[in-house]
């Protein structure tokens, strides 16, 4: 293969590694947002379950145990009680669904969610 079409070869895979670095970017995006909207869900049923119309309510650890076998037995990992707590203070700390930021994902919200002032 002569030099041009090596360097014509050359740019032709730099344009498609270029496609599909920006596909895969736009895929991990997505998946960073379903997974927040989901997990402020989840968040969100827990605290409805947990108040059962009350105005707060104190949840059982034995309740969020059985919770995350139960969901770890039919989704797999991702889903234990530390987690499913992180969940629960999630929507505690952000009760409004529009105010969550879907260019911040699930670390970052963790994380905002221990701080213990607004």
């Amino acid at each position: 293969m002569n030099l041009e079409k090596t360097d014509e070869l050359t740019r032709l895979v730099g344009q498609i590694a270029d496609i599909i670095d920006q596909a895969r970017g736009q895929v991990r995006h997505s998946v960073n947002r379903a997974m927040v909207v989901s997990y402020w869900e989840i968040g969100r049923l827990i605290v409805d379950h947990e108040q059962q119309g009350a105005a707060r309510a104190a949840y059982g650890q034995r309740q969020l145990a059985e919770l995350s076998a139960r969901l770890t037995e039919r989704f797999g990992k991702g889903f234990d009680a530390s987690n499913l707590r992180y969940m629960r203070l999630f929507y505690l700390a952000f009760p409004i669904r529009d105010a969550v930021r879907h260019e911040l994902n699930w670390t970052h919200y963790r994380l905002l969610s221990r701080v213990e002032t607004p």
